[in-house]
């Protein structure tokens, strides 16, 4: 099982998400503010407000709070978000992204600096570690979309690189630009995704003990808990013991 899905796991079971459910919301209206400002507010002409919307809703923001947050990227004088990407080490050598939306470059960048350097790792330049990561569109699907043969077909007539099988999902990989058209091909074979969007999918991971991967988990939940950072993606890979140490920790 890839690192990621083992942290929102983790994260799951500790009940962070619920303790962080407001801030989520915030996270993903400023998301769908964007999309539809940068293009069009009609989610059927805007492939990125698409895409905003359906991980609102797999997440379960309220429609209010979408169209909300559609209707303030019309209105006059709001905020300007500038979309920002970091890049450095955590504890253990681990490759860490960071995707920020600010209207304060300065702050954004003293915040995030500082959370790394307290905390085990370093902010490096531009590319320091994006070159161990893949830029790709990832659709999800619940296991009762099909059984594997089927998806995987799906997946393959739809023009998608690759798929990985979960106990709890289907997961399609697909090129970054090829996004909104494999979503929409795989709608009309499987229905409806559950989120697609993109990603930075790892081409090289580093493992952690557990001590490190308690001190990477302290770190992505302090970059994390920042207003301006949106997501934080890292490289890092735990064996099923330490998992399970985690999860009963």
């Amino acid at each position: 099982m890839a690192g990621h899905s083992k942290w929102a796991n983790i994260q799951h079971r500790k009940g962070r998400q619920d303790k962080l459910r407001s801030k989520l919301f915030s996270k993903l209206a400023k998301e769908i503010t964007v999309a539809a400002k940068m293009g069009d507010p009609d989610v059927d002409k805007n492939p990125r407000l698409r895409m905003a919307v359906k991980e609102a809703k797999s997440q379960s923001v309220p429609k209010d709070v979408i169209q909300r947050a559609i209707d303030k990227s019309q209105a006059a004088g709001g905020e300007d978000y500038k979309e920002i990407r970091y890049e450095g080490y955590g504890p253990g050598g681990v490759a860490v992204i960071v995707e920020a939306m600010t209207d304060n470059l300065n702050r954004t960048a003293s915040t995030v600096r500082s959370t790394f350097s307290k905390n085990g790792g370093n902010l490096g330049e531009t590319g320091a570690v994006s070159f161990m990561f893949d830029r790709k569109g990832e659709i999800t699907y619940p296991v009762t979309a099909g059984d594997e043969d089927t998806v995987m077909m799906a997946a393959i007539e739809a023009g998608a690189e690759d798929v990985e099988h979960t106990d709890e999902a289907h997961v399609i990989f697909c090129a970054d630009t090829d996004l909104n058209d494999v979503s929409t091909a795989l709608e009309a074979e499987l229905g409806e995704s559950e989120t697609a969007k993109l990603v930075w999918k790892p081409n090289i991971s580093t493992e952690l003990d557990l001590e490190g991967m308690q001190k990477l988990m302290k770190l992505i939940e302090l970059l994390e808990d920042d207003d301006d950072v949106q997501r934080v993606t890292a490289n890092f890979e735990v064996s099923d013991e330490v998992m399970e140490q985690l999860s009963a920790g």
